[in-house]
């Protein structure tokens, strides 16, 4: 079994069955499956064969699942490429890959043209070519709509997802097909979705957690709800006029929802269940964000790309008694909490997450040495500071590079951001470390308030008090409109560390 074959399935159980839905167009199984067939044709004129790299820059669509499934029928390896890139961010992906071919919106195309290696042979553009040379679309669909005759085996490799560099230049990790397939299984008894399911996907297909839901959408034949990008409303509108069953978004989407006004006239009661992830969550936000879909019956997922994406999870039924906890380890995954050494740590002591499981990546692609370095006796090192508590509750204080040391105390950003997030008038919040001559570091708070808020900073500096230590109260406080992030919605705490060092 692999995963191009599971479309092909589908085609034959439920033809009928609506695939994709799409602003004003929608697929039926049989349809979606008959213009993947013409496409990967069409990429065989073009001399693309087993193992070939061809590389997406496309936004949320449904020629993201088309291209992609095409490509994997071939046996060819998918790069998905963040569309926020700049040319030379662009390039450095396109040149370590080695992409043979490209896909890309028009939109892209003189960004693409400029970022374009030696390797590459064609780009086809969707809709139509506007720089010479490109290739359209409908004029590389054949019409053959047969499958290809390509036989794939389980150790085929199928992705290279680059890591969204929010420490330093990306790295491509690598899956076959048996881990992304691993991937897909293994958490089907995880999130509690069936074949009847109606999600939607707003978040950017190359983005490894939404990738990973669009391609579970199509293994179990859901009807694929894709809006082309993330507006409140809009999604308030598509979750009641398409009657989702799934909704899955980063906290900061969750934030946004709960910002739009009259939220309360939009039919939401088709929702089953509601999950985070990417980021922590702080449970005040969880706790409104049940209020507004009416319904308790929230996951919180936390993970990693390189771990299929995979690692622990919070159960709805665990959100009642262990808010604020990331979770226990998946189905079929393991994680431990390690110190320096990689013995495990007590319940109470930060250590470092990592994970093992049939979906964790092969390694870092043209990369041995961070390979050796992230997979150590078949453990995938997180670098994600974790504690573990007495019932085996694992809880993400940091991530290993946004620790503050502050006069030989660690301070854990995600604790005093949850704090934060409390205080009336802050929207949203990141905490990080500001280089400081007495204690090495001073905690400091970027803030972002709410429209119309205005935030006293010793009546902030007081609520804190209440609920951290001394030396975890942010001494400085900086206000933003906007915090940097990536497609992802991670906050790029570096960009912020960049953004305020003159003013140290």
């Amino acid at each position: 079994m692999n995963l191009g074959s599971s479309l092909g399935r589908n085609a034959r159980q439920t033809p009928e069955k609506i695939a994709v839905i799409c602003e004003d167009r929608q697929y039926t199984y049989d349809q979606l499956n008959r213009i993947v067939n013409r496409l990967a044709h069409g990429l065989q004129v073009l001399g693309i064969k087993k193992g070939d790299k061809v590389a997406l820059m496309l936004k949320n669509s449904e020629y993201f699942p088309i291209s992609y499934f095409s490509v994997v029928k071939l046996g060819g390896v998918i790069v998905p490429i963040n569309c926020r890139l700049t040319k030379s961010e662009a390039a450095y992906i396109i040149e370590h890959s080695e992409a043979k071919l490209i896909i890309a919106d028009e939109e892209f195309g003189e960004l693409i043209e400029q970022a374009v290696s030696t390797k590459v042979e064609h780009v086809i553009a969707v809709h139509k070519a506007t720089i010479e040379g490109h290739l359209s679309f409908t004029d590389v669909l054949t019409k053959n709509e047969s499958d290809p005759e390509v036989v794939l085996n389980r150790n085929d490799d199928i992705e290279i997802l680059y890591t969204s560099g929010t420490t330093g230049k990306p790295k491509g990790v690598l899956f076959d097909h048996h881990r992304v397939l691993s991937a897909i299984i293994n958490s089907i008894p995880t999130f509690g979705q069936y074949n009847n399911d109606r999600p939607v996907h707003i978040a950017p297909f190359f983005h490894a957690a939404q990738l990973r839901y669009m391609t579970r959408g199509i293994f179990l034949s859901n009807t694929n709800v894709i809006l082309r990008s993330f507006d409140p409303v809009e999604t308030l509108k598509a979750i009641s006029e398409h009657k989702i069953t799934l909704f899955f978004g980063v906290p900061t989407m969750y934030n946004m929802l709960l910002q739009v006004p009259n939220k309360e006239q939009y039919d939401l009661s088709s929702i089953k269940i509601c999950g985070y992830g990417a980021a922590p969550m702080a449970p005040e936000i969880v706790k409104k964000s049940m209020d507004m879909f009416g319904t308790d019956q929230f996951f919180n997922q936390c993970g990693l790309t390189e771990g299929g994406p995979g690692g622990i999870f919070l159960t709805p039924e665990e959100h009642k008694s262990k808010l604020g906890a990331s979770g226990k380890p998946r189905f079929l995954m393991e994680a431990r909490v390690v110190d320096q050494h990689g013995e495990d740590v007590v319940p109470g002591i930060v250590g470092e997450l990592v994970l093992r499981g049939e979906s964790v990546m092969k390694g870092y692609y043209k990369n041995p040495e961070a390979t050796m370095e992230t997979i150590r006796d078949g453990w995938l090192y997180t670098g994600d500071l974790c504690s573990i508590d007495e019932d085996g509750y694992i809880t993400l204080v940091d991530r290993g590079k946004d620790m503050i040391i502050s006069g030989g105390s660690n301070v854990y950003s995600v604790e005093v951001e949850q704090v934060l997030y409390s205080f009336p008038g802050v929207l949203e919040a990141a905490v990080i470390g500001f280089p400081d001559k007495k204690w090495g570091e001073t905690v400091a708070a970027i803030i972002v308030p709410k429209p119309g808020h205005k935030i006293e900073i010793g009546e902030m500096e007081d609520f804190c008090r209440e609920y951290l230590a001394g030396y975890k109260i942010p001494r400085i406080v900086r206000f933003m409109d906007a915090l940097p992030r990536n497609a992802s919605g991670k906050i790029l705490k570096f960009e912020l560390r960049k953004h305020f060092k003159v003013t140290v």
